[in-house]
């Protein structure tokens, strides 16, 4: 039976101190498929990225979609389309797929605050999940997802495609060899123009959409069409803002090239949702600092436009002892040209550059081994951007000037705030920063074993969430 997690119990203690929740699996868990047997998918959430799950599997050859689930009914119409061959049943409820033995997969492609327990939903039926970036809404159920894979020994794929990219591989691979001495910095920046949602009243929901099934784990909330069906993202209850968006691709580079990293040591985050007033609620500018070690990694939201930083606006650039790395080319110290960075020999994994199909070459193999993101990756870095969200959340307000002394303590994060600074104040947007004010989050001590924050039960009541009865994520698998 699945229990409503109890709040004060998390704050204080870790994950291995609640109640136990056991799974079981069914006898499809870690099936090998040989390359004649058909893939049979359930594609769950059908607008925005869902176009691009039922794309890339009905391009494959012996993979067949067999369902499409989504409680806005209006969504099939459009995904029948791409779809040539016997139709797929289309339904509401993912449950409704996972009953028989006619799936071996889903695919997730939902809003966010959705991935984790459909995750382990589709694990304790025995299938296979590919789900998108986050692979969680809150720090314990990305631990949870982890933990149920393992117990049934499913294949699960996170949704950060740059994993299959060979380019990514081969930088990440050269930074990891010390070719250009330690890494100092990993940046990663989310300069992506996002505009003013506006306000949207209270209304009942199309008689199309099964709100209930829509909100699911979220706590019941009125209807508006600010949710439906994609700013969503910008709301805690359903979304983590644009870090946990697009951010989340950026984030997971970053980690992957930290060699070992997990979760950081400790965290701080400032910023704000300026250059207009509307009904979102996440930062649409934000700082965030971490640190690894001798590695600090930065965070840089702009959801305002904004010039490119070393040539990147969604991207990474590592600042290391013998220069900088932007766009896959090494800038060194002191010099004007650039070079590209060497072939570093690299063992390709199954699929190439196409991420489902190395999903799909995994699902065949059986093996965890071959996937280029495994759900353990997919967890820490969606849980960077949950830490990220806590101490922004936990923040207070403060004017700008004069600086507060958690912008000033580390001349990395002083300067990505001065430049955030100057991209407010300057042309176009030329904000008078004496009339805003900065939200600036504690600095937060992480226990990356026990992935918790040891001690401040403010924190820990972030690192989860109350559910909904029948959309309870467990305590803890046992």
């Amino acid at each position: 039976m699945m229990q409503k997690i109890n709040r004060r119990q998390f704050a204080k203690g870790t994950i291995a101190a609640m109640a136990t929740i056991t799974l079981s699996g069914t006898k499809s868990s870690g099936q090998v498929r040989g390359a004649n047997d058909a893939i049979r998918i359930a594609v769950a959430g059908l607008t925005g990225r869902g176009s691009a799950h039922v794309g890339a599997y009905v391009a494959m050859p012996n993979v067949r979609i067999t369902h499409l689930v989504d409680p806005d009914s209006r969504s099939f119409a459009r995904r029948l389309t791409q779809i040539q061959g016997p139709a797929p049943a289309t339904i509401a409820d993912i449950r409704r797929a996972l009953e028989g033995n006619n799936v071996d997969a889903i695919s997730i492609a939902t809003p966010n605050h959705w991935h984790a327990l459909m995750t382990i939903w589709a694990a304790q039926a025995g299938k296979h999940v590919y789900v998108e970036k986050p692979s969680s809404h809150n720090i314990h159920e990305g631990r949870i997802t982890v933990d149920v894979a393992r117990r049934h020994n499913v294949i699960v794929q996170h949704g950060t495609q740059s994993r299959s990219d060979a380019a990514y591989t081969n930088t990440v691979a050269a930074i990891q060899s010390g070719r250009y001495g330690r890494l100092l910095v990993s940046r990663a920046m989310c300069y992506k123009l996002r505009n003013t949602i506006g306000t949207r009243p209270n209304a009942d929901a199309p008689a199309e959409i099964d709100f209930n099934l829509w909100l699911g784990p979220a706590q019941r909330t009125p209807f508006h069409t600010n949710l439906v069906h994609y700013n969503w993202h910008w709301f805690w209850a359903f979304g983590n803002g644009d870090i946990g968006n697009q951010g989340v691709h950026q984030m997971d580079i970053a980690r992957w090239a930290i060699r070992g990293a997990t979760l950081p040591t400790s965290v701080v985050s400032v910023g704000g949702r300026f250059g207009y007033v509307d009904q979102g609620q996440s930062a649409n500018s934000q700082v965030t600092m971490m640190e690894f070690g001798d590695t600090k990694l930065i965070f840089e939201v702009r959801g305002l436009r904004s010039d490119g930083y070393r040539g990147q606006g969604v991207g990474n650039v590592f600042h290391l002892e013998q220069g900088v790395i932007s766009g896959h080319r090494f800038f060194p110290n002191g010099g004007n040209a650039s070079e590209a960075i060497p072939a570093m020999n690299v063992a390709a994994r199954p699929g190439g550059s196409n991420h489902f199909a190395n999903f799909i070459a995994a699902v065949r193999s059986g093996r965890t081994a071959d996937l280029n993101a495994n759900i353990e990756e997919g967890h820490y870095s969606s849980a960077l951007c949950h830490l990220a969200n806590i101490s922004y959340q936990l923040g207070t307000e403060v004017a700008f000037r004069p600086r507060h002394a958690r912008t000033t303590e580390n001349r990395d994060m002083l300067e990505s705030v001065e430049r955030m600074e100057a991209h407010l104040s300057g042309a176009p947007h030329n904000l008078k920063l004496d009339g805003l004010r900065l939200r600036v989050g504690p600095k937060l001590m992480v226990q990356a074993r026990t992935e918790n924050f040891n001690g401040n039960a403010e924190a820990n009541r972030l690192l989860t969430r109350q559910y909904r009865e029948g959309f309870v994520v467990p305590d803890r698998v046992g």
